[in-house]
């Protein structure tokens, strides 16, 4: 069995829907003809929303790769609620006919999963991040850099599905959640990622890359290197005698002319 696709074509969230509705529109086909026609429409489109289709992962290292389907809806630095440090986070809003499959995003170990009940609001709103229902997976790369995915309820999306659980090893690509209907993915990376998207980008899952991770954080942090420069700049004090030594030599120079 693919470990990243264990129920390819369609997801496995549809199958009763799907069941429910190709036996409704068939029942209703013999005993009513065209009246069937509705349920044939809701039928169908039930088997593109719970499509799953098999895309192959890049296996680049650095790639932080979308989650989901979508609409890049926010690209900022801002603090993740999570791990409470300032972080870059990168929005997708999902609508009803993008794919609705959550993978993960980078290979790496979960190290907490939170659940938190909230509102319905517009999934495409900021707010949403902090007012919906919603579901964050925290994970670790093997080289120690904190990654937080969280899925978010919408305005029609009122279930939220989360397969994995804490000590986990996810895989890039690797098939962990799910949401019914409109939604949004809210992912947070360290600061010293690099954004590869843009708002109003549409991205792919697992195709797109929403951003470059180096394997390694920075050494150096901003005040470390402020602090570095100054203390390889001269002081003060050493300035000041500076300039009284070469006033003196000045003077002397010129003593010097004059007696001769």
């Amino acid at each position: 069995m693919n470990r990243n696709y264990p129920h390819p074509i369609i997801a496995r969230e549809g199958w009763p829907i799907l069941g429910g509705g190709l036996i409704v529109s068939l029942l209703v086909t013999m005993c009513g003809g065209w009246w069937s026609l509705p349920f044939w429409i809701f039928t169908v489109f039930a088997l593109q929303f719970f499509r799953d289709p098999e895309r192959p992962v890049p296996q680049d290292a650095d790639a932080v790769l979308s989650p989901v389907d979508g609409r890049i809806v926010v690209v900022e630095r801002a603090e993740d609620p999570y791990r409470r440090v300032e972080a870059l986070k990168i929005s997708i809003f999902m609508n009803v006919f993008n794919v609705h499959s959550q993978k993960s995003p980078v290979d790496g170990t979960v190290t907490a999963v939170e659940y938190n009940k909230g509102k319905f609001l517009n999934a495409d709103l900021d707010k949403a991040s902090v007012e919906n229902e919603r579901n964050a997976v925290l994970a670790t790369t093997a080289s120690g850099r904190e990654i937080t995915f969280v899925q978010v309820a919408g305005l029609v999306a009122r279930r939220i599905l989360c397969y994995t659980k804490v000590g986990d090893k996810l895989a890039r690509g690797e098939r962990y959640g799910f949401i019914r209907f409109g939604s949004r993915v809210d992912v947070y990376l360290p600061v010293d990622a690099r954004a590869m998207v843009a708002i109003g980008e549409k991205v792919t899952g697992v195709q797109t890359v929403l951003a470059r991770l180096p394997q390694q954080a920075e050494q150096d942090s901003e005040s470390d290197r402020a602090e570095e420069a100054v203390s390889h700049a001269p002081s003060q004090a050493d300035s000041e005698q500076e300039m009284i030594a070469q006033a003196a030599e000045k003077i002397r120079q010129a003593v010097q002319k004059v007696a001769e």
